[in-house]
């Protein structure tokens, strides 16, 4: 058995939004701080996107200062806060892999486990997925048709019903995608992030795995909403960061959703279990 950890949305920030810096920083603190005491420890953590909350080149420097002490590699993703010149130029010369149009996807094999990196950065708030990325993806998974495969996208391509951040189903994009994936029984998986909480669907046949964020999660609201009236109701609320800790054994991936957090131990392992008849 192998584990991986998913972190997201970090939003990682400098001086130039103080309570944002301090409160992500934290946040994502907390975190790491949980991966690093899970047993087994994790092989390796995917950060699937928002890095950082402008896109900047400072916002990247202090993501390495923070991602620097982790005792973990940490692979990366790109998110729709991501700026993806600015982020290569910082990571430059730390194992990078770009496909050949320049666009940070790449395949990272554990064992018998494969992860897929893609990505879907391109507008403003959702996603993008061209000719050329789906190309590499396909071109990616036929290289390895039987290993069991997890894919990794910033933008999940189903609905979470919170309507203000759902993508039109319809979009080229996504089309795109599972034309891509349709009939891939080696994608066990798709890891996404983007939606700042935890929920699960189906696509293409496959199970699609959102994360919670390090940084603040949505509020769960699904109720309709007008996108040009403001209404005044909570979008965004303080509850606990969290991750997704992604387990391989043999040909089956299992995934958790953990929340990041000093918790008082309920029961301990005192007396042997009795066996089941």
């Amino acid at each position: 058995m192998l584990t991986i950890a998913q972190i997201t949305d970090l939003h990682i920030t400098t001086d130039k939004d103080p309570l944002n810096r301090r409160r992500n920083e934290a946040r994502l603190r907390q975190v790491m701080a949980a991966i690093h005491e899970l047993r087994p420890r994790p092989l390796a953590i995917i950060a699937s996107g928002d890095l950082v909350d402008r896109g900047e080149r400072e916002e990247y420097l202090e993501l390495k200062r923070l991602m620097a002490e982790s005792e973990i590699p940490v692979h990366y993703a790109l998110g729709n806060h991501d700026g993806r010149q600015a982020f290569l130029d910082v990571f430059e010369g730390a194992g990078l892999q770009t496909d050949p149009a320049g666009y940070l996807q790449y395949a990272l094999d554990f064992g018998r486990l494969r992860v897929v990196v893609c990505d879907t950065l391109g507008g403003p708030n959702h996603g993008e997925y061209d000719e050329a990325r789906a190309a590499w993806l396909r071109d990616t998974l036929d290289a390895e048709p039987d290993r069991p495969t997890a894919v990794v996208l910033h933008h999940p391509p189903i609905l979470s019903g919170i309507q203000w951040m759902d993508p039109d189903p319809n979009s080229p994009w996504i089309r795109r995608l599972a034309d891509v994936l349709q009939g891939r029984d080696q994608v066990k998986v798709l890891l996404c992030g983007h939606i700042h909480r935890a929920f699960n669907g189906v696509f293409a046949g496959h199970m699609v795995a959102a994360a919670p964020a390090t940084s603040i999660q949505l509020t769960l609201d699904l109720t309709e909403v007008d996108m040009h009236v403001p209404d005044g109701r909570e979008i965004l609320v303080e509850e606990p960061p969290g991750f997704v800790l992604l387990m391989s054994e043999g040909d089956t991936l299992t995934t958790h959703v953990c929340l990041a957090g000093d918790y008082a131990p309920a029961v301990t392992y005192n007396f042997p279990f009795r066996k089941l008849a």
